[in-house]
């Protein structure tokens, strides 16, 4: 997002085929505090299970903000895994908790937030400058 933003393409690692499954932080704090109140002390995924590839992630962010930015593909990361999609079966069942926000409705969030930040604050690393990584 802060590369959009900021006019700079987009860093993608890999061809972009392999999958993420993003959950917006206030679900994902949600589904975390309804797991600390609770009893129960296994591992529970907490997360969201809809997923969608890099690419496809890219290109949402490249039309919601409306910019020409292209894709840059540079090689994966050698332990990069090729899916991660949560199976939150267990927060279901045992806590009663599922993501609420669909990945647009967060993206478009995550934009307005990134949008409203000064040019000085969208230059900083955290918020996404990728160009000390490389491929190994």
């Amino acid at each position: 997002m802060g590369q959009a933003l900021r006019g700079e393409d987009l860093t993608v690692f890999g061809d972009g085929s392999q999958t993420r499954s993003f959950c917006y932080i206030d679900d994902q704090v949600e589904g975390i505090y309804r797991l600390l109140m609770s009893d129960y002390t296994d591992p529970i995924n907490i997360g969201n299970p809809d997923e969608t590839t890099i690419k496809e992630f890219a290109e949402e962010i490249v039309k919601l903000t409306g910019t020409n930015q292209k894709i840059i593909y540079q090689p994966l990361p050698q332990d990069d895994p090729t899916q991660r999609q949560t199976d939150i079966t267990r927060a279901k069942e045992i806590l009663g908790w599922e993501p609420q926000t669909k990945r647009s409705e967060g993206l478009k969030k995550a934009y307005d937030y990134f949008k409203s930040l000064s040019k000085e604050e969208l230059q900083k690393k955290e918020h996404g400058d990728f160009s000390g990584l490389k491929g190994k």
